[in-house]
């Protein structure tokens, strides 16, 4: 018998229906108890695709069902307070990004999260996206030579909207993901220079240079005003450059209503023709994409809380990329580079 986490979801929007709660509910060593949503219409959904998944009122009443963990997609804005009350309650955490709104709150949680002796995980899913895990592949095997420039891109048309208030604006919701994966391939950031645009509140368009200490500069686009959006990854080294077109497919899958417990070993396959290239001149030659693992973050997540295995991704790489983030704004408001 696999020994399994009580585990509970807080939120049931976009984010927790079509993202969190089918990996939680395909992972084997997790029991999905419920989920934390007042909007009756929510509710009715969950009984409609989770039949044996309860709904809760609050975090309080999970904790008191026997859970010991959660996972929090709500707003950014609430991330934060949530994930305390969540700490307090002695219960293990998942966060989805963006973490929290700055850097100081993040790293006050994280030191609060340590006090407590509570696991806190901050929930970097495209560090298993296919193409990124084909990349550290091949700057692993030294097929790219020295890396010299990381470009990284997510970026959307869709000019009769803003970009949802829940993510925190552009910068914060895909910036913490293209920040994320720049530090994990190239490591700390050195200096740090951005432009951002917006018609509202929320800005809808930015770009993002960061100079690492390895060398590497990275250069990241995200937007929801991208008419035309370039290639997904161009990784650029000494010996060759590696060109990625399009969005990894899993969020495609679960969009779609697939699960990894339908799809099993299936899951996170790229087909050929959305696989990368490596080019040494005007031709590339197609490079195998890695299998992308979304589904492995909650069964990881699950083993730290039994005691058996590292966080998946450790809440203090989090608050490095909340550190460039700031930076990216206080650089966009004043036009000057800064420096880390």
């Amino acid at each position: 018998m696999i020994e399994q986490v009580r585990f509970g979801l807080v939120g049931y929007g976009g984010g927790g229906r079509n993202f969190h709660a089918p990996l939680i509910s395909s992972a084997p060593n997790i029991e999905f108890v419920g989920v934390v949503t007042t909007s009756q219409e929510r509710r009715k959904l969950l009984a409609e695709r989770l039949p044996g998944v309860a709904s809760y009122d609050s975090i309080a009443a999970l904790a008191a069902d026997g859970v010991r963990a959660v996972a929090i997609s709500t707003p950014a804005s609430t991330h934060a307070d949530l994930a305390r009350e969540a700490i307090r309650l002695g219960l293990a955490v998942v966060v989805d990004k963006p973490f929290t709104l700055d850097a100081p709150t993040a790293r006050e949680l994280v030191r609060t999260a340590e006090a407590a002796g509570v696991p806190l995980t901050v929930y970097q899913n495209r560090r298993w996206d296919s193409d990124f895990l084909t990349i550290g592949k091949l700057v692993g095997n030294g097929s790219l030579g020295t890396i010299r420039r990381f470009e990284s891109r997510i970026e959307r048309w869709a000019p009769d909207r803003l970009p949802p208030a829940a993510g925190g604006g552009t910068l914060l919701d895909f910036g913490a993901h293209l920040v994320d994966q720049a530090l994990q391939l190239h490591g700390p950031a050195q200096r740090v220079y951005a432009e951002m645009r917006g018609d509202g509140e929320l800005d809808d368009d930015f770009f993002l240079a960061m100079h690492h200490l390895s060398g590497v500069e990275s250069h990241l686009w995200g937007s929801w005003r991208q008419a035309g959006p370039g290639p997904r990854f161009r990784v650029s080294g000494t010996a060759g450059t590696f060109i990625s077109p399009e969005l990894d497919g899993q969020e495609e899958l679960l969009k779609a209503g697939k699960t990894p417990a339908q799809l099993g070993e299936r899951w996170g396959i790229e087909p050929e023709h959305r696989w990368g290239h490596l080019f040494r001149g005007a031709t590339g030659a197609p490079v195998e994409s890695c299998r992308g693992r979304w589904d492995s973050f909650y069964p990881a997540f699950a083993d730290a809380v039994l005691g058996n295995g590292p966080l998946p991704v450790d809440p203090w790489d989090t608050v490095r990329a909340m550190e460039v983030l700031d930076a990216a704004r206080v650089s966009a408001t004043t036009g000057r580079s800064v420096t880390l």
